[in-house]
């Protein structure tokens, strides 16, 4: 069986709770979910722009798989948190421009949308990633 191992970046935010960045076990990478921030300052980024914030939070996404030894077309399963229906269409051209771009099998990634509450109030957007890594 496989030894399960954190990854870590600082490349992307350090987690602000009792989480790893993201987990390998085998070809599974899962990356905890990521936030429009900046990795160097831990603050919180373009407030009340969603689009902003959701291409910072897949920037950071991005940066885990990287150190975790895949990248977005690895990806099988990305989820999404927003703090409103309101800002679905916004954060959906901002995601779609951005994974299209990464994505070079034209296989997109499947994606699950959850309107909630967030843990901070600065965040518009979360998200989390899914990955297998062919050895």
């Amino acid at each position: 069986m496989a030894d399960k191992t954190a990854v870590r970046t600082d490349a992307a935010p350090a987690p602000a709770h009792t989480f790893s960045q993201g987990v390998r076990k085998g070809p599974l990478l899962q990356v905890s979910g990521q936030g429009p921030v900046d990795p160097a300052t831990s603050e919180y980024l373009f407030p009340g722009d969603v689009k902003a914030q959701t291409i910072k939070t897949l920037e950071n996404v991005e940066a885990i798989l990287k150190a975790g030894g895949a990248s977005l077309d690895d990806v099988i399963m990305l989820r999404v948190y927003l703090t409103t229906r309101d800002h679905f269409a916004e954060m959906n051209e901002a995601y779609g421009e951005f994974v299209s771009a990464r994505v070079p099998s034209g296989v997109l990634p499947s994606r699950t949308t959850v309107m909630t509450g967030l843990p901070r109030e600065e965040m518009l957007v979360e998200i989390d990633a899914l990955a297998v890594i062919a050895d």
